[in-house]
């Protein structure tokens, strides 16, 4: 469930969620109608109890959530049809503001907005592959957030994303968690617990300590979204390129190629959550066959062998998982449950303890997973 830590009103939204073969970008434009009402300044998803570290036990600050907002800033575009698209960004230098390159796409005008004052780039830097883009600015002096490193991030870990969804007056905040990695492209594309709605596309995601590690990007379909965000190694490798005029023809991100040449990642979702476990099997098995040793690939197969009803062969994968990956959360969730239909209470109690070692809120998930409510 979701938890408002503070509430605020906001005027009506007329937005849209653009659908790019089932996976969504959360761009706004205002020219096609759907009214939404938005409130909240902060979210928190999960429980934020405990932690992997001791200096992150607790919430951030107001204090530090304060100076990241002093970053943020809102994107805008002019479309080449007539209407108007926006997102979010963040400075990364005085004269710099990264956000996702979908938020420009078609675009013959573009802008940052900063409490009300406007500023149009001079040129900017484009990897429109990985759906980053950065922004050059001539006077905005801008104040820019610290690059943290998205090399050594870890399941669980704590973050901050920040947004500037629809017409909201102000920063947006959700905590959430890291809840898997996908190496991909020299670098792990994240997915997090923490939701970002319309607008957000091009927001940044902190660790505890205010650093940026990645960039809210685009999610999937269903209640059940799963919410990706690209890696700062990719921002940082970007603003050593060279700058290109502005408005130069687009390209294609990733996650909008056919369906086939996406990364298996995106192509275990659907099937995952609408238990296709013969389809997911199918991909999974693919995935495999291209990175034997990525423990995500591990998982959805195990997934896939335990949900056909070959708990051996879900075993035996579960396994290659944990040699990898050892504190793996839905392995270990997986293997209690596994146990528990055994009957073998002593496994259980232990993925009780390895759980809660790791964060309490992953017991009470196992808790609840064992006692569904019907």
């Amino acid at each position: 469930m979701l938890k408002t830590r503070l509430s605020q009103r906001f005027n009506p939204l007329i937005i849209t969620k653009i659908v790019l073969s089932t996976f969504l970008f959360c761009t706004g434009f205002s020219h096609i109608a759907q009214a939404q009402d938005t409130s909240v300044p902060i979210i928190k998803t999960n429980s934020i109890k405990n932690s992997n570290t001791e200096s992150s036990a607790t919430e951030p600050s107001d204090d530090l959530l304060h100076q990241l907002k002093e970053s943020i800033v809102k994107v805008g575009s002019t479309l080449k049809s007539g209407g108007h698209g926006y997102g979010t960004g963040v400075a990364i230098t005085k004269d710099h503001v990264v956000t996702n390159c979908h938020v420009l796409q078609n675009s013959n005008g573009m802008s940052i907005t900063k409490w009300g004052e406007a500023f149009a780039p001079a040129a900017m830097i484009a990897d429109w592959a990985h759906d980053i883009c950065i922004l050059r600015f001539e006077w905005a002096n801008l104040k820019p957030v610290v690059l943290g490193d998205s090399e050594n991030l870890q399941y669980e870990q704590r973050i901050i994303s920040i947004s500037m969804p629809g017409d909201s007056p102000a920063p947006y905040v959700a905590l959430g968690k890291i809840k898997a990695l996908y190496p991909f492209d020299g670098a792990s594309v994240m997915r997090a617990s923490a939701a970002f709605a319309i607008g957000a596309s091009g927001s940044p995601v902190f660790d505890y300590e205010g650093k940026l590690i990645a960039i809210s990007t685009l999610k999937s379909p269903g209640q059940k979204a799963y919410f990706y965000n690209m890696p700062i190694k990719w921002v940082k490798e970007l603003l050593l390129k060279p700058e290109i005029a502005l408005y130069q023809p687009d390209g294609t991100p990733f996650w909008d190629a056919p369906d086939a040449l996406r990364p298996f990642f995106m192509r275990v979702v659907l099937p995952y959550q609408n238990g296709h476990w013969a389809e997911l099997k199918t991909v999974a098995s693919a995935w495999l066959a291209k990175e034997p040793n990525n423990v995500e690939a591990l998982y959805y197969m195990a997934t896939a062998e335990d949900k056909l009803g070959d708990a051996s062969k879900a075993n035996q994968y579960y396994q290659q998982v944990l040699k990898l990956h050892p504190n793996h959360p839905a392995t270990l969730i997986a293997l209690g449950l596994i146990a528990n239909r055994a009957g073998n209470m002593t496994e259980v109690e232990k993925t009780h303890v390895a759980l809660t070692a790791i964060d309490s809120a992953l017991d009470e998930e196992f808790t609840e997973a064992l006692n569904p409510k019907h």
